[in-house]
């Protein structure tokens, strides 16, 4: 019996399938959303196939921004808990978890391995995945281009807290003649102020972070991160596979 976890997110899901004592991660999988997400899980459903997994010798749990178009899921679980239990897996301590998503920013606060406060934010794209995106169009660099450039600049401030008013001020520091390095260290030390804003309120007090989600592989990120927080941010190779693999954690064997 194999345990599956499929995380359809907005920009991406992830696919990861655990062996039988759900100990070792045997396969794992990324592609882009689209724009319909029961297509893409049956693009998920054929790899699987190609793997020798199906929903017979399978237990799979769906979670996520398209948890409910994976009609072969066992069950769908939300985006908190699998992120929590993914987390843990990865990183096997207390720590606030914070998921810098392509829509929305979630912070969880884990104590004694459990889900004890969140806040998930996806009222406006500033502070996700979605604002770096549409900045690094602005200045026509890759997502990994804006983080070099940011890294070699000086802080410059883009005060504006909507995206659409934010993309105004870089068009208008453009227009100036700013450097584009230090436009795009404003744009990172935005996004670090907004999701440190969003820290704040919640009830936790842990000084350790672990960075889930698309900026997981970014040193640079982690460590503004820190210096906001005032605290350490680490991650993990897997770490944007971490809804994923809560989700097949949290798969229970099915009934003969």
């Amino acid at each position: 019996m194999y345990y599956t976890g499929i995380d359809i997110g907005s920009t991406a899901t992830k696919v990861v399938v655990f062996d039988e004592k759900k100990e070792n991660i045997l396969h794992k999988l990324m592609i882009p959303s689209g724009w319909n997400s029961r297509e893409t899980s049956e693009k998920v459903l054929e790899w699987l196939g190609t793997e020798g997994v199906t929903p017979e010798n399978s237990v799979i749990i769906s979670t996520g921004y398209g948890r409910i178009s994976v009609p072969y899921a066992d069950k769908q679980i939300t985006e908190i808990t699998c992120h929590g239990k993914g987390a843990l897996f990865l990183h096997p301590e207390d720590a606030t978890v914070i998921d810098i998503g392509g829509q929305d920013t979630k912070i969880i606060y884990l104590q004694d391995g459990m889900v004890m406060d969140f806040i998930m934010y996806d009222k406006c794209s500033a502070g996700t995945g979605k604002f770096l995106e549409i900045m690094a169009n602005r200045l026509g660099v890759t997502i990994g281009e804006i983080f070099e450039l940011a890294e070699k600049g000086n802080p410059i401030t883009i005060s504006s807290m909507c995206t659409v008013f934010a993309e105004s001020e870089v068009i208008s520091l453009m227009g100036k003649g700013s450097p584009k390095e230090d436009i795009a260290n404003g744009v990172i030390l935005s996004i670090v102020q907004k999701v440190s804003s969003q820290e704040k309120k919640s009830s936790g007090n842990n000084t350790e972070y672990f960075l889930t989600g698309g900026f997981c592989d970014t040193p640079y990120m982690m460590e503004e991160l820190g210096k906001a927080l005032g605290g350490n941010v680490s991650s993990h190779p897997d770490g944007r596979f971490a809804g994923a693999i809560g989700a097949a954690l949290l798969g229970r064997k099915k009934k003969s």
